[in-house]
């Protein structure tokens, strides 16, 4: 069985960095995204088994992004998890009307984002 693949869609580097030392202790495979568009073009391509949402995107926002990917066939079904600072301003809502799969409120625990994870995408 193959690795599975996670995209994480975020454009702060601290935050990915942070998922980047998290996965490297897995065997899932990581892609990354700095913006909503290259995240779009990245997860149209590669297909992956999960992708990890910022909501606060350049260039084209996080649920924008989710709303296309969810109109596309092709990704239609992947597992989204939306990851946004502002669950208390009603983020929470609009990314699960969106159709994000999930949402987690940032600052979040490395143990709630694995639990997360291996919700959607159990390790081999």
């Amino acid at each position: 069985m193959r690795d599975r693949t996670v995209l994480h869609i975020e454009d702060n580097e601290y935050n990915r960095k942070i998922v980047r030392q998290l996965l490297s202790r897995t065997s899932y495979r990581l892609l990354e995204a700095a913006d909503g568009e290259e995240g779009l073009a990245v997860a149209q391509r590669e297909l992956p088994d999960l992708i990890l949402m910022d909501v606060q995107l350049p260039k084209l926002s996080g649920l924008d992004a989710t709303r296309l990917l969810r109109a596309d066939p092709r990704t239609a079904k992947i597992p989204l998890v939306v990851v946004t600072s502002f669950a208390l301003s009603g983020d929470d809502r609009r990314a699960m009307d969106a159709g994000a799969s999930a949402y987690l409120a940032k600052p979040y625990s490395p143990r709630d984002l694995m639990a997360l994870i291996h919700r959607f995408l159990p390790e081999n």
